[in-house]
């Protein structure tokens, strides 16, 4: 976040709120941040008139309420902490989603920006290294409901070669397992292997974080295929179509 703004917990919910009502409308009004954060119009008012003086949103009474350049950078931010942290709470510890809304509501005004980042890598690891993903997840879960075992720990570690070297096999020998972005579909993951191109247009996703070995997951493509809706690092980023064709990426399998 930009450190030269100050915000307390209570502004970055309005800042957040006011995000996420802009996205689904283009615009927000006081009565819909009142609904969406269950607060009064009186205490609606107060925050939106600080937001305005640190010039992070455009505010008018009775008008209504959009983001400035900078408010949207930073809100962006504080919406990639909730969603990185509720990802964490709810995939990674199986909290139930009211609890995991509830506590990433709660840390994402604390954490620090390097121990987020740490997080993101975390997330991405168990997802790519072999001894991780759901499998290795679900026997956690199964720790926390009957207590730790290492019955069938060598067993686990078998079956965990047994699959990586079934994976590396169907990457060797399977062509098109190394794709331009603009093929992987919803719902999709691939791993950045190369960024072709150069120039502004090199630099424009560089400067988005995307970076070779970064794991990127297709969110959502338009009717015509422009543009392409992904998540990298905790970000939800919308790419041209011409953009995502010039990274290649390798498909998880």
């Amino acid at each position: 976040m930009n450190s030269t703004v100050f915000l307390s917990a209570s502004l970055e919910d309005y800042l957040e709120a006011i995000f996420h009502i802009v996205k689904e409308k283009q615009a927000a009004r006081a009565k819909d941040i009142a609904e969406r954060l269950k607060v009064k119009g009186a205490s609606v008012t107060g925050a939106l008139r600080s937001l305005a003086e640190k010039k992070l949103i455009n505010y008018a009474p009775y008008d209504i309420i959009t983001l400035t350049s900078e408010g949207r950078k930073i809100a962006e931010e504080i919406v990639r902490r909730h969603e990185v942290l509720k990802e964490f709470f709810l995939n990674v510890l199986a909290l139930e989603e009211e609890e995991a809304e509830e506590c990433a509501c709660k840390v994402e005004h604390v954490i620090s920006p390097a121990a987020l980042e740490k997080l993101v890598c975390f997330l991405q690891f168990i997802e790519v290294c072999p001894r991780g993903g759901k499998k290795w997840i679900r026997g956690f879960w199964y720790q926390c409901e009957h207590g730790q075992t290492m019955d069938n720990c060598e067993h686990c570690v078998e079956l965990c070669l047994e699959e990586l070297r079934d994976k590396n096999k169907k990457m060797k020998g399977g062509k098109g397992m190394v794709i331009p972005l603009t093929a992987l579909k919803p719902n999709s993951k691939g791993r950045i292997v190369k960024i072709k191109g150069r120039g502004e247009a090199n630099k424009r996703i560089v400067d988005m974080g995307i970076t070779p070995g970064a794991l990127v997951e297709v969110e959502r493509v338009a009717p015509l295929g422009d543009p392409i809706e992904v998540k990298i690092k905790g970000y939800h980023l919308s790419l041209r179509k011409e953009e995502a064709s010039n990274i290649d990426v390798e498909l998880q399998i």
